[in-house]
């Protein structure tokens, strides 16, 4: 969840970490922190807040440092404040560190600690590791920093990032990593640490990505790399791909609206190379040179987690209409513990932004050792989750700054649907006339999000008409169902408004009791085999004074009729709506949140990259 940076080279190591800081605030952004070591001596700025709280506070303070390391917080151990804030320094004020993810067995050590006198001046459990690898200094004569990192953590469950630095070592960072992402950019003379690519594309695109147990020596001039057995490892360098306007909001308000804007780009860029509507073919590598593994299987399972599940929600629909094969789609968090039913031969389709969701990781590692074949559907190159599947294809979406997802969620439905007419071919159970359609229809959904997003300030006027309303209810069926639970997950998201996503059909069911004249019911109610049964309910909603918002098909005057606000998408086929149907409901989020005065990039509570359970 936190961010994490770190630095040592021969340029000033503040600027860097500050603005590092800045591009991985959407990780955590209770409170922030840096260490430097200057004058032979560790010293440590923090401040509960945003980084921008960090940055005054620094002013006039001494940063002359060319080593250091910083953090922004999403807290777990701890409530936000200025002593839980990282960097923690030890007891005796000669280390310091920071660390994304949970120790889970802290209280113990913590114990053990305290009855050796020491005192603590946090809550957190990343104080407790950093002086139990104090103690183990303390108490072994001569044990170098790593040594007793590596002592430590062969003693600790759980997860972690850390990074260490050590007054009396005045150019090495130490770091390891087991479930919270870390990769270190390669300069000259200089190395470059953090959570994601964001903070080190500015000055490198050479990266390495640490894998889970293993342990860096980062010097100016030398990067070592380690297992925790002490056997060194070869570093694999990996060239970055990202631009640095990537990163940037360029010119816009928020990196969210910017991201909904840049949909017609990102799906385009998730289609291109893949989908070849004129030749009637798709060509995925990670379908086709598995394509026996996925044609046998008996079932399919998609875990993922939040938004990420509800793209599995849609692909559980697409899946089974047109491959035949079962479908199951969990929640990662419930499938790592209930003991489920996992096969030699199951495939197991993961979904993840980040590619390091923790609840999806260790859910796969639990199907993998059961046999499973993983077929991940990730957005970050080189992420853990890519790494553990045995095929996959990328999204291609592009760094996704804001922390709700919106453009990775589109790429999601891109890359599933074309899995799932890829298998349907090959299997045959897809006639060519309706595979040919879906290809031709798939390939012009670009060009149709750029004509809905041309109408935005339709939505916006919608947004602002009902900005005050405390409940929402979304509704949708049949492929568009998820895409209700998503637009109801951004809107809470966004807006902190209460909103529940149902099966339109269910409404009957409990959630009309909600129904009265303040309540704004949005329907997703485009042309389908669905489209009469919609209708009924909008007149139950409209009977019982309700305010029905739709998202409708272009020329479809019954549904307007019906409708208080409505908002018009062009016409395509039910198993590709849900490309087009979610934009209007990102749209609507953004500017209900930005008509309340929220941060929408940076909404309460939430971080965008969960690698802690």
């Amino acid at each position: 969840m936190c961010g994490i940076v770190g630095y040592t080279g021969t340029r000033q190591a503040y600027p860097i970490i500050l603005k590092g800081l800045k591009r991985l605030e959407y990780r955590g952004y209770d409170s922030s922190g840096v260490a430097l070591l200057n004058d032979g001596k560790l010293n440590v700025y923090k401040k509960k807040g945003k980084v921008a709280e960090l940055e005054e506070a620094m002013i006039g303070k001494n940063t002359d440092a060319h080593i250091g390391i910083g953090h922004t917080r999403w807290a777990t151990h701890g409530e936000p404040s200025d002593r839980n804030a990282h960097p923690h320094l030890s007891a005796n004020g000669k280390l310091s560190m920071i660390h994304n993810g949970i120790i889970e067995n802290y209280a113990l050590i913590k114990q053990d600690l305290v009855n050796k006198g020491y005192h603590f001046t946090s809550d957190t459990d990343t104080e407790v590791l950093l002086n139990f690898i104090e103690d183990i200094q303390k108490n072994n004569d001569d044990c170098k920093l790593e040594e007793a990192l590596r002592i430590a953590l062969k003693r600790v469950s759980g997860a972690y990032c850390i990074l260490l630095i050590e007054q009396d070592n005045p150019d090495t960072i130490i770091a390891a990593r087991k479930g919270s992402p870390l990769v270190i950019g390669i300069g000259k003379g200089e190395h470059f640490l953090a959570s994601d690519a964001s903070p080190i594309i500015e000055y490198t695109k050479e990266v390495v990505y640490v894998n889970d147990y293993e342990l860096a020596i980062v010097k100016p001039d030398e990067l070592i790399l380690k297992n925790l057995g002490n056997e060194k490892i070869t570093p694999y360098i990996t060239k970055l791909d990202m631009e640095l306007a990537a990163i940037e909001k360029g010119g816009y308000d928020h990196f969210m609206i910017k991201e909904i804007f840049e949909q017609p780009n990102t799906i385009f860029d998730c289609l291109r190379g893949r989908l070849y509507a004129k030749e009637g073919n798709i060509k995925m590598s990670g379908v086709d040179d598995n394509i026996d593994q996925l044609l046998n299987a008996q079932r399919i399972m998609i875990v993922a987690c939040g938004t990420s599940w509800h793209a599995g929600l849609v692909a559980e629909y697409i899946i089974e209409e047109l491959c035949r094969i079962p479908v199951e789609v969990e929640y990662a968090s419930e499938f790592r513990y209930r003991n489920p039913i996992v096969n030699k031969g199951d495939v197991i389709i993961a979904i993840s932004q980040s590619g390091e969701t923790a609840d999806t990781l260790v859910a796969l590692e639990k199907a993998k050792e059961n046999g499973a074949f993983i077929f991940g559907v990730v957005n970050a190159v080189g992420s853990s989750i890519a790494r553990i599947s045995n095929a996959g294809a990328y999204t291609h979406a592009g760094p996704e700054i804001g922390v709700a997802s919106t453009k990775a969620f589109t790429g999601q439905l891109a890359v599933l649907m074309m899995v799932a007419l890829d298998i349907a071919k090959h299997k045959g159970t897809i006639t060519t006339e309706r595979y040919l359609k879906l290809l031709l229809e798939l390939e012009q959904v670009p060009e149709k999000v750029n004509s809905i997003l041309k109408n935005a300030a339709d939505i916006k006027s919608i947004a602002e008409k009902y900005k005050d309303a405390s409940d929402f209810l979304f509704l949708g069926r049949g492929y568009n169902f998820p895409i209700a639970l998503e637009g109801a997950l951004k809107l809470k998201e966004i807006s902190y408004i209460h909103a529940e996503g149902y099966p339109a059909a269910e409404m009957k069911h409990g959630p009309i009791a909600l129904v009265d004249e303040n309540l704004p019911v949005v329907f997703i109610a485009t042309h389908d085999p669905y489209h009469e049964k919609i209708m009924s309910n909008m007149q139950e909603i409209k009977a019982r004074k309700g305010k029905v918002i739709s998202i409708i098909t272009e020329g479809d005057l019954f549904s307007k009729s019906l409708s208080n606000d409505y908002f018009e998408i062009p016409m395509a086929d039910e198993l590709i709506a849900p490309l087009l149907t979610v934009v209007p409901l990102q749209l609507l989020s953004y500017y209900v949140g930005t008509a309340k005065g929220i941060d929408v990039d940076k909404p309460r509570n939430l971080a965008k990259s969960v690698t802690v359970e």
